[in-house]
């Protein structure tokens, strides 16, 4: 029997993921495929599956632990058989055999093999990504002994910050980076001097030395990337001294380790500061300017972190006082989308326009296509006729294909239509996103449809699958209700609401007729789109819905 190593496989985009669920115990029976841990991302949750059949022997993460690819996670007992061996010219069967007696006839010479001193270059690992990206922080100095693992620089690309630890112990001879030099994976980091006190073969020997005296060559360890996100907006407060140790929400700020050691060495909760850094990142200097203020304002409460819009916390109560309670947790994507949503509230000046579409024609196509979706395999919605007809409206109406740029200074416009759908799952609010509607029929559209949104329900959506969208549709079908003001979902400019349709009574000219009728509500960024823009879009769509012939123009 053989110990594998499992790592974290290709994320599909994402930079960093937390373990939340360990859910097997030392000695458990394993097969291929099944699951082994549960991590989960910004956007989704990924079960991590057995690459083997055997023993389960222990877990190398704890819940709550910050990994990425490549890192190992997991360790299994399996049959010798199902583990590639060592190439047989590293150490033949023969020489195998014979290393032991070679061994015992000059053990002195072994044991006076002294230990090598020797240099290595150190190198940045795969990071994932093609680019090179920036140097933000040089962690060691010339002189430094490092441990394996101990982190030599900060690299920090456009959605994350990467630790690039050491691969061995050693004296730093020279670091060949500077701050703001750009590294890519196999980009040389530092030159070590390390000591290897394994035995080295005589060079009288005549026989080779035994396959474990042979020195691994250096191998690049994968990353293991600070985490970041943006900060939420938190409550103020008191501010009579700086808190006395970095509070749990500390973990989703934006600084590195270097700042993160000073924040704890000051008492100061990270979760307070203000990054003046690229990308809002938190700087030494604003740790130290941060603790300055709360000196000279000691009988003030600090400033909240709410982006200069001033609005006042809301007082927490004591619910207990009224009867029996109870604290629920929110999960990670829960309390994601809402820092989101608010976010995107606060920031974007929301106008919603309201309209109707008579579907009354395209229901009655739609349930006609019923037989020849049961052979194909795949069902019909009506989402998908919605997802067709916006994507002919975005390509008929382009601006709201667009993106206000972060400088404020210009828009970014889009060539490419790729539309959102928010699912509701048990773990919260998702929005995998459909690429290239303008390209695909109704019957491609419907199978991807059923696709995402059984990954959704069975937290399987990789991050790759919930980004690049260019619009969002929000649908509660079946639910109910006569309408509803969705908020945008930046930096998107326009997100579609739709209600429960219903029968109701539409003058034709001369009497009034049962029409079905779908209601509809669109919420849109006024920064970039006008109510011109809003009217024009909408009068497009009901037209594509009402007689879905359009479609084919």
């Amino acid at each position: 029997m053989t110990i594998q190593t499992v790592v974290v496989p290709d994320l599909g985009g994402a930079e960093t993921v937390e373990v939340i669920e360990l859910g097997l115990a030392p000695g458990d029976n394993v097969e291929v495929e099944d699951s082994l841990l549960v991590l989960e991302s910004d956007k989704a949750t990924m079960d991590i599956p057995s690459p083997a059949t055997g023993v389960f022997t222990k877990y190398l993460v704890e819940e709550g632990a910050t990994v990425s690819v490549g890192d190992p996670i997991a360790e299994i007992e399996v049959a010798d058989e199902a583990v590639t061996e060592a190439p047989a010219e590293e150490a033949p069967a023969a020489v195998a055999e014979e290393a032991p007696a070679a061994e015992q006839a000059a053990p002195e010479v072994a044991a006076s093999a002294p230990a090598a001193a020797s240099e290595l270059m150190v190198q940045v690992p795969d990071i994932g990504n093609d680019d090179k990206v920036d140097v933000i922080e040089i962690c060691v100095a010339v002189g430094d002994e490092v441990s394996e693992g101990d982190t030599l620089v900060i690299l920090e690309s456009d959605k994350a910050t990467m630790d690039i630890p050491s691969t061995h112990s050693g004296k730093v001879l020279k670091i060949v980076v500077a701050e703001g030099d750009k590294l890519g994976t196999g980009d040389d980091v530092a030159l070590f001097e390390v000591t290897s006190g394994e035995e080295q073969p005589a060079p009288e020997a005549s026989a080779p030395a035994p396959e474990s005296s042979a020195e691994p060559a250096p191998q690049a360890v994968a990353p293991a990337p600070a985490p970041v996100a943006e900060a939420a907006p938190v409550a103020p407060a008191a501010a009579e001294k700086p808190a006395a140790t970095e509070s749990s929400a500390g973990a989703d700020v934006y600084a590195g380790p270097a700042v993160r050691l000073l924040a704890r060495e000051l008492g100061v909760d990270l979760t307070q500061v203000s990054g003046t850094g690229p990308k809002g990142r938190i700087q030494k200097d604003d740790v130290s300017n941060f603790v300055k203020k709360v000196m000279k304002n000691k009988d003030s409460a600090a400033a909240p972190v709410s982006g200069g819009a001033g609005i006042p916390p809301i007082p927490a109560v004591d619910f207990s006082q009224f009867g029996e309670v109870e604290e629920v947790k929110l999960s990670k994507i829960q309390k994601l989308t809402a820092a989101n949503m608010q976010r995107n509230w606060l920031n974007i000046p929301h106008v919603t326009q309201f309209d109707d579409a008579d579907i009354t024609e395209q229901e009655d196509f739609r349930k006609g296509l019923k037989a020849e979706g049961e052979k194909r395999g795949v069902r019909v919605t009506p989402v998908a006729f919605l997802i067709k007809a916006l994507a002919a409206t975005l390509q008929a109406n382009p601006i709201f294909a667009r993106s206000m740029g972060a400088d404020g200074q210009h828009v970014v416009q889009k060539h490419y239509i790729n539309i959102g759908m928010a699912v509701d799952t048990p773990r919260g609010l998702v929005v995998p996103v459909i690429k290239d509607v303008d390209q695909k029929g109704i019957w491609e559209i419907s199978a991807d449809i059923m696709d995402l949104a059984a990954k959704a329900r069975d937290g399987k959506l990789t991050p790759a699958e919930m980004s690049g969208g260019c619009f969002t549709l929000s649908s509660l079908g079946a639910i109910g209700g006569n309408g509803f003001t969705p908020i945008v979902n930046a930096p998107e400019v326009g997100i579609l609401g739709v209600s429960k349709s219903q029968i109701k009574p539409v003058w034709n000219g001369s009497e009034f007729v049962p029409r079905l009728m779908l209601p509809m509500a669109l919420s849109y960024d006024h920064r970039v789109i006008n109510g011109g823009d809003a009217g024009r879009f909408m009068t497009h769509l009901v037209k594509l819905l009402s007689d879905i012939r359009h479609l084919a123009l």
